[in-house]
């Protein structure tokens, strides 16, 4: 049984990515099948897939989901929208110096007031005087993950959405999928690789470490999903003829391995809180295209899970050797399923 320290490393810090590529496709990839460990350039993928294989893709989009503000009182907050619950009504993370009560009103951005509602776990319901998606798009700011230290510029804004995100409500990209420009898109179709898509809307909970030692005792942040019918289809055609599939990012797989716990893919929408350690057995993906992970985070252990405990172990520490840049502005690999 592993435990929380198993999925610790020490990283340096200057192998964490603060910016993006130019060119989306020009990062490397680390191949791991098994034990064996191929260093290749992030283009390299058209030859590591086969015609008949389907990628799986997350197509959420990041909300501009932090407001800086103020309270009533004139102290000041920072709200970070979790997840839009309706038009006019979201959970949100609010740092304040003294929790604000219901009913209390804040000034985010200087341009608009939101009441705040009841508690919700770690989370406060603020109530928005109008549509959330137009006054987030016009007045928030992206919300770039906590180790990157610059603030989200035009250049983030762009490069922070995969090229086919599509459905707003993630905190957080789908960082496997940054990787990918429409040009490589284009080339895997004419190759004769599939594409479909999932929702999962990725939040904040994703940054999170887990902070116990026995992992049993760990509560896994929850996420909203969606798996459409076409994409259920897909996945039984890939198998029935032979492909794999292949989940791009662990948000992907987080979706399909959720929609597959009966033991077959089904189509729906659902909270999950689906928690991969290894032992797992995978009842869907076959291969994962995935970046590098923080130190003890839930997203390691669902790797590890994955491809072997081992493996990643040597994947990790052979990254760090060979200068691999991490996390989300980083670079790629590419996982084998290791059923054994």
């Amino acid at each position: 049984m592993y435990s929380l320290s198993d999925f610790d490393f020490e990283l340096p810090p200057e192998l964490i990515a603060q910016t993006p590529l130019a060119e989306r496709s020009a990062s490397r990839l680390l191949q791991v099948d098994g034990a064996v460990m191929t260093d290749r350039r992030f283009a390299d993928i058209l030859d590591l897939l086969n015609p008949g294989d389907l990628l799986v893709f997350n197509d959420t989009r990041v909300l501009k989901a932090r407001f800086f503000g103020v309270k009533e009182s004139g102290g000041k907050i920072e709200a970070l929208v979790e997840r839009v619950l309706d038009q006019r009504t979201v959970h949100a993370q609010v740092r304040a110096s003294k929790s604000p009560p219901p009913g209390m009103k804040i000034r985010l951005a200087d341009a608009f007031d939101v009441t705040v509602g009841e508690r919700f776990g770690e989370f406060y319901t603020l109530h928005f005087p109008s549509d959330v998606f137009e006054l987030l798009e016009q007045y928030g700011s992206l919300p770039l993950p906590p180790y990157i230290e610059h603030e989200a510029d035009a250049f983030d804004e762009t490069r922070y959405q995969t090229v086919y995100a599509k459905e707003p409500g993630a905190v957080a990209a789908p960082t496997a999928g940054l990787h990918f420009d429409q040009a490589l898109l284009d080339q895997l179709a004419a190759r004769g690789v599939k594409q479909a898509f999932v929702t999962l809307h990725v939040g904040a909970g994703t940054f999170q470490p887990v902070r116990v030692e026995d992992l049993s005792q760990h509560k896994m942040h929850s996420e909203w999903y969606t798996i459409p019918q076409a994409t259920v289809d897909a996945v039984r055609a890939t198998k029935a003829a032979g492909g794999r599939v292949v989940a791009v990012g662990t948000t992907s797989m987080r979706a399909l391995e959720s929609g597959s716990q009966s033991g077959q893919l089904q189509a729906g929408s659902a909270d999950t809180q689906l928690f991969i350690t290894p032992g797992y057995t995978f009842k869907t993906v076959d291969r994962l295209v995935t970046n590098f992970h923080l130190p003890k985070s839930t997203l390691l252990m669902l790797v590890s899970a994955f491809a072997g405990y081992d493996n990643i172990r040597a994947a990790y520490a052979h990254a760090i050797r060979e200068k691999y840049r991490f996390f989300s502005y980083g670079d790629a690999m590419l996982l084998t399923c290791n059923r054994g």
